[in-house]
Parts: structure tokens; C-alpha cells; sequence
């Protein structure tokens, strides 16, 4: 019995032991560690994405490790809505600096840690138009309001009409300081390190996961990113130029269809783009091939290639003004390789299809035909019988004419009643 007993308490020890364990091991969770670093753009998205989805599917939670002077708005809206959409708990952590479309990130997440000497705000769109200054400001002060922060500062950081008596004046953007931004109830908590922050959020024990994008995250927030984009087109439409200036096919316009391919593939993988603007792409290229190759002069085919070229880069960039701005680059790379290229470009096969460049000069051996005009009302002498065409002698120079009559024979006077251009018509001159 006294067995049996010791047998029985040691297994309840071992079950209070598990689930002492169990419970703490449930207490531990993990956190999923997200750098938003460098430029905000569509590819970081994507990786913020995989970020929440993982940690929803783990029950863990998301530290959005933040250090970036900002980027484009559209992938920071997206990323914004990722945030508030996710069904675990994430926290924004302001390592250095949350500036423009950084600090619309941040200021999503529920809960705002900033290290010191961080800061948080300078979020002025550019170019600074009302409608998008409107638009912007409206957003964050949306995103500040949902967590209860201060939405009049959130509007000052992009509205430089917007003021905060004792904090900043009219006609400035307002950026904060880590001490500031706790002080007007925009960060939640001030501590130096993230292993601080989880202890100061009450997590004594956890486990970390660094996410860093993979490598075609890394891919597509490289193509994706505004710089990257601009210099692909560049490539693109250069390498197509040197190709026309080039006989056969070769490396250039090969070059070329690869940066376009680049171009439009990495905004297909995160989602910018779909087929449609894909093929309206390749629709405008075959059309305008069509217009060089085949179809004489420049007309319907053409236009309708330039419209859909333009109207798919629109569409990948999903912004009219960042699509004109990037296109803007690539026309003047491609007008100052043009003006290098002028003289192999008139060469060109195109240039040859597109420009008449046939001239027949004297110096190559031309010459005009003669004006006869002043030989009208002038007479002379048949050499030659006319039938109706023959041979004259006028001033002592041989001209063929033709009769305006019938036959008229050798040695008769005629006389020249209409010359056009080498065409002389003569009359018979009968003699009273």
C-alpha cells in the first residue's frame, strides 16, 4: 500500500509538474520580429503580410522594428491596413526615425514604443497639392483616432496649416522627439531596447523570430522600388532604340525586353499589377512593330501601340503621377541616347521606313530637266519628216518635237505653239 501510495503522488507531481510547464511554455509566445528599414515600397508590404499571417497562424504577435525616412504612400496605406486588419498584437517600435510614411505605419499599431532620441512625424506629401495633402492628412488622422492618440498632431505632421499652440507654428511640419511624442500621448512607452519592451508590456518570457524578406521579397522590393523602376524602363526603351538602330536582333533589344520583363514581373509577384496590364503591354509593342515593319507611314496602329504602352505602365505603377514621373525619366534618357545616336539612327532601318531620304542632286550626277518656255512662237527647220514626232533645228540646236497636225515633211518651217517641260508641239508654217 505504502507503494502504491508513493506511486500515486509521484504521478500527480508529475502531472502538476506538466501542466506548471505547460502553462508557462503557453505563456512564452512568439514574437515575430519585422524590420521595416529603408524605402517604403509595395515589396515591403508583401513581407509585412507574410509577417501577421504567420504569427495569426502560431498565435503569436508582431514587432514592427521601424527605421526609415519614409516612401511611397500607397504601399504604407497597404501596409497600414494589414495592421489594422490583423487578429494579433502588434507593436511599432521606433528605433531611430518613423518619418512620412513611416509614421503613418507606426502610429497604426495598437501599441507605440520609441527608443531615445528617436522621432516620429516630417510626413508632407510630395509634390504638396491641397488634394493630396487633404487625402494624406485625413488618413492620419483616421489612424491616430482609431488607438486614441492626438489626431490634431497627427494632421500637423502633414499639413503645414495645421497648429499645435506650444508645439508648432503655422507654415511648419511637425516631427516629434521620442519624450515629445509621449509626452502629447503619440507613443505609449519610452524604453531603449525591444527586450525592454516586452518587459515592460509584461511578456517575462518569450520567444523571437527575426523575419527577414526571402530572397524573392528581396527581388520584388528591389524592382519594385522607385529608383529601381525608373532606371528598368530607362533600359527598356534604350534597348529597343539601340536594337532599331542595329541590323538583325541582338543583345540590346534583348537587354531591353529583360528590363521590361523585370519591370512588369516584379510588380506582378506583390500584387501591383495583373495579366491585363501585361498584355496591354505586349499588345502596344506588337502594334507598334506592326507600324514600323509592315504597315506604311504612321497612323491608327501606331497611336493605338503609344496608348497602350502608356496606358499599362499607368496601370503597374497605379499611380498617374508616379507613372509620368518615371516616364518622365525614361523619355529624357531616351531622348539624350537619341541625340548621341542621331547619325546611326538615320542609318536605321526605321529611319529609312519612316523618312524619305532619297535626294537627286547635281553633285551625285541630277540634273533638273530644261525650260523650253521661251522657245514658244520661235520658228524653225524640219530635219526630219514628222510622224507626228521627229526632229527640228531651231537656233542651230536639235530639238524632238511633235506636230500638233499630221505629217509634216522634211525640210519645212515650223513653229513652236506649246512647250511643257521637254515636250515641244509644233505647227507647219505654209508660206503665202
Amino acid at each position: 500500500m505504502k507503494r502504491l501510495g508513493r506511486r500515486i503522488v509521484l504521478v500527480l507531481l508529475a502531472l502538476v509538474a506538466m501542466a506548471v510547464f505547460g502553462t508557462a511554455a503557453l505563456a512564452a509566445p512568439v514574437v515575430y520580429s519585422l524590420p521595416i528599414h529603408g524605402e517604403i515600397e509595395p515589396g515591403l508590404a508583401a513581407f509585412v503580410a507574410r509577417g501577421i499571417q504567420l504569427a495569426e497562424r502560431n498565435q503569436g504577435l508582431v514587432l514592427l522594428e521601424i527605421n526609415t525616412f519614409g516612401g511611397r504612400v500607397d504601399a504604407a496605406t497597404e501596409i497600414k491596413d494589414l495592421i489594422l486588419k490583423a487578429k494579433v498584437p502588434i507593436i511599432a517600435y521606433v528605433s531611430e526615425r518613423a518619418w512620412s510614411a513611416g509614421a503613418l505605419i507606426a502610429l497604426s499599431a495598437p501599441k507605440v514604443a520609441m527608443a531615445p532620441g528617436s522621432s516620429i512625424g516630417a510626413a508632407e506629401p510630395r509634390p504638396m497639392e491641397e488634394k493630396t495633402v487633404s487625402a494624406l492628412k485625413a488618413e492620419f488622422e483616421a489612424t491616430a483616432e482609431r488607438w486614441g492618440r492626438n489626431r490634431q498632431l497627427a494632421a500637423a505632421m502633414v499639413d503645414a496649416d495645421v497648429v499645435v499652440e506650444g508645439l508648432v507654428e503655422k507654415g511648419k511640419i511637425l516631427t516629434l522627439s521620442a519624450q515629445d511624442a509621449l509626452d502629447w500621448n503619440m507613443a505609449d512607452i519610452l524604453v531603449a531596447s525591444t527586450g525592454e519592451l516586452l518587459g515592460e508590456l509584461g511578456y517575462g518570457s518569450y520567444e523571437v523570430i527575426q523575419l527577414t524578406p526571402h530572397w524573392a521579397e528581396q527581388i520584388a522590393r528591389f524592382l519594385t522600388n522607385s529608383t529601381a523602376s525608373s532606371l528598368l524602363l530607362s533600359l527598356g526603351f534604350l534597348g529597343l532604340i539601340f536594337e532599331i538602330t542595329s541590323p538583325g536582333w541582338g543583345v540590346p533589344g534583348t537587354a531591353g525586353l529583360a528590363s521590361l520583363f523585370l519591370f512588369f514581373g516584379g510588380r506582378y509577384v506583390t500584387g501591383l499589377v495583373g495579366l491585363e496590364a501585361i498584355l496591354l503591354f505586349v499588345l502596344g509593342i506588337v502594334l507598334l512593330v506592326l507600324e514600323v515593319t509592315i504597315i506604311p507611314g504612321f497612323g491608327l496602329a501606331g497611336i493605338a501601340g503609344l496608348g497602350s504602352v502608356m496606358t499599362s505602365i499607368v496601370l503597374a505603377f497605379g499611380d498617374v503621377r508616379t507613372a509620368l514621373f518615371s516616364l518622365s525619366i525614361a523619355i529624357t534618357v531616351s531622348v539624350i541616347a537619341v541625340a548621341f545616336l542621331w547619325n546611326r539612327l538615320r542609318q536605321s532601318r526605321l529611319w529609312q521606313r519612316l523618312v524619305l531620304s532619297h535626294r537627286e542632286s547635281p553633285d551625285v550626277g541630277y540634273r533638273a530637266p530644261a525650260d523650253f518656255s521661251h522657245l514658244v512662237g520661235q520658228r524653225g527647220m524640219t530635219i526630219s519628216p514628222l510622224r507626228p514626232a521627229g526632229t527640228i533645228m531651231l537656233d542651230g540646236h536639235r530639238y524632238d518635237v511633235v506636230s500638233e497636225g499630221g505629217f509634216v515633211p522634211s525640210n519645212s518651217v515650223v513653229e513652236v505653239v506649246l512647250a511643257e517641260g521637254t515636250r515641244l508641239v509644233v505647227r507647219e508654217v505654209r508660206e503665202e
